[in-house]
């Protein structure tokens, strides 16, 4: 059985004849009969006493049609689900965010894809990028912004921005004048730096290590905005993105870090070989154009 045999025994029983409602279907009689008795024969009942002038409903075909009016609209309705989905006129995207990250440019991005699509919601999650991966991993988010490198074996992913990281300290710090600091000079620093959930804190950590110090960590948080006031209240120093530098208040200071300078790379990863609904696939395609653009605009 599919769903034709229940459609045109529903237009069987709404005309009373095989004849109209194989006009009405641009079928011939013939085909609608065998359809019918196919049907029949498959349930094991009769729909119709066709032993009268006129064609009526068995009480079989009465219960059977009620049924069949149920499971015509049911599919209906699926077909519309369908149309909206693929026509972008519905669907949900759950992104991962790290907070570390600047995202006045992104939610730009967001902003114009909701203005093309406006039926398309979204969950914007903040997380750091250990834990953005994990749930991409897992399914709990279709996309995510993380800091490279990824595992190319589990994701795939397009990397859109590569920067500095930049210390900041308090205006009144010894290096605060400075164009330049070393690497090396922070041996006696007190850090605050994001948690062990960001990719940065480790990356932090190994670079001190590589010129020969282990940071002496005295605080660890998931919000920028709170390490920036930690460090405008002489608590200590960090190591922020050259982006988030950018919009510092004038409690803090930021200067250029080198020998060695330490970078980070932001990419957009996703699933490799797992489905991605057609709302998360517009909006990765809508993205990674957008990004495209502005690196372009910017050289």
């Amino acid at each position: 059985m599919d769903i034709k045999h229940l459609q045109y025994f529903i237009e069987v029983s709404n005309f009373n004849s095989f004849s109209r409602a194989a006009d009405h279907l641009f079928i011939t009689q013939p085909t609608i009969s065998k359809m019918i008795k196919n049907l029949e024969t498959e349930l094991g009942v009769a729909l119709f006493d066709r032993s009268r002038k006129q064609l009526t409903l068995t009480d079989a075909g009465q219960i059977i049609l009620e049924q069949a009016k149920l499971i015509n609209k049911a599919f209906n309705n699926l077909e519309t689900e369908l149309d909206n989905l693929t026509g972008l006129k519905k669907g949900h995207i759950r992104i991962g965010l790290p907070p570390i990250f600047y995202a006045h440019f992104f939610l730009k991005i967001v902003s114009s894809f909701h203005e093309k699509y406006p039926g398309i919601t979204f969950q914007l999650v903040e997380d750091g990028s250990k834990k953005i991966e994990e749930d991409v991993g897992n399914n709990l988010l279709d996309v995510g912004i993380i800091v490279l490198p990824t595992n190319n074996d589990i994701f795939d992913h397009f990397s859109f921005m590569e920067e500095d990281l930049k210390l900041i300290l308090h205006p009144a710090h010894p290096l605060a004048d400075r164009e330049e600091v070393h690497l090396a000079e922070l041996i006696n620093e007190a850090f605050i730096l994001f948690n062990q959930d960001f990719v940065l804190n480790d990356r932090i950590i190994l670079s001190c290590n590589n010129v020969g110090f282990t940071p002496h960590i005295i605080s660890e948080s998931s919000h920028h905005s709170f390490i920036e006031e930690m460090v405008a209240f002489k608590l200590g120093i960090s190591l922020l993105p050259e982006s988030i530098c950018h919009n510092l208040n004038k409690n803090v200071r930021s200067v250029k870090v080198v020998n060695p300078s330490i970078s980070w790379n932001l990419a957009i990863i996703w699933k490799k070989n797992q489905y991605l609904s057609y709302a998360a696939k517009e909006w990765l395609q809508f993205t990674k154009q957008q990004l495209t653009k502005g690196s372009q605009d910017d050289e």
